[in-house]
């Protein structure tokens, strides 16, 4: 979700520099694009070890929700192409599965943004066990699709997460955006989502 649907990744790095002023701690660039696409409470985590602050990982991922979720009640930034493609998908009867590492409470203000049954599931960072780059969200959201995860096309705008749907046995297309994404097995490129459909993307899986 965050950077291939939406791209909320600046939210979540003005909050967490806002945590750092609040707290005495301190925070870089690189540091928050080391967190992109992990799963929140590891991101929780090393926020408390790097920024310095006495915070538990639960109360900074906590926090970063607070700050995150009132900014996208506001506005929803959509990525381009984004929405294009997902109303194309589910006008063929496709089944669209939603496997995002942030958790339901952000999530919801962004699905009431879009049509009911735009997605047949949403697999979240709070329902399963281990988060990308393991292969668990996918094969959940795969076997809730009633799916083999090799017969799905996973889209990804970073390496955790491209490695997490390849691990599941998905075909990625990746999409870089704030952080690269390394060439590998089973993984395809796009520079944006503007200008793909159904079969477009069918057509680059099949390659």
């Amino acid at each position: 979700m965050d950077g291939t649907l939406v791209d909320t990744e600046p939210y979540w790095i003005d909050t967490e520099y806002a945590m750092a002023e609040k707290y005495g701690g301190t925070w870089s660039q690189e540091h928050a694009m080391n967190l992109v696409g992990n799963a929140l409470l590891d991101s929780g985590d090393y926020i408390r070890v790097h920024m310095g602050i006495d915070r538990t990982p639960q109360q900074i991922v906590d926090e970063l929700l607070d700050g995150v979720v009132a900014r996208v009640e506001v506005d929803v930034p959509w990525r381009p192409g984004a929405l294009e493609l997902l109303t194309d998908l589910h006008e063929h009867g496709i089944p669209c599965a939603l496997v995002t590492m942030s958790w339901q409470r952000f999530v919801e203000p962004i699905l009431a943004r879009l049509p009911g049954g735009t997605f047949a599931t949403v697999v979240t960072g709070d329902r399963v066990e281990f988060g990308k780059p393991h292969p668990e969200p996918y094969l959940t959201a795969a076997a809730e699709l009633g799916l083999d995860p090799a017969a799905c096309v996973a889209i990804e705008d970073s390496n955790t997460g491209a490695k997490s749907a390849v691990a599941a046995g998905c075909t990625v297309l990746c999409v870089p955006h704030h952080v690269p994404i390394l060439e590998g097995e089973g993984r395809v490129f796009a520079e944006t989502l503007v200008g793909l459909d159904a079969s477009a993307l069918a057509a680059l899986a099949r390659a």
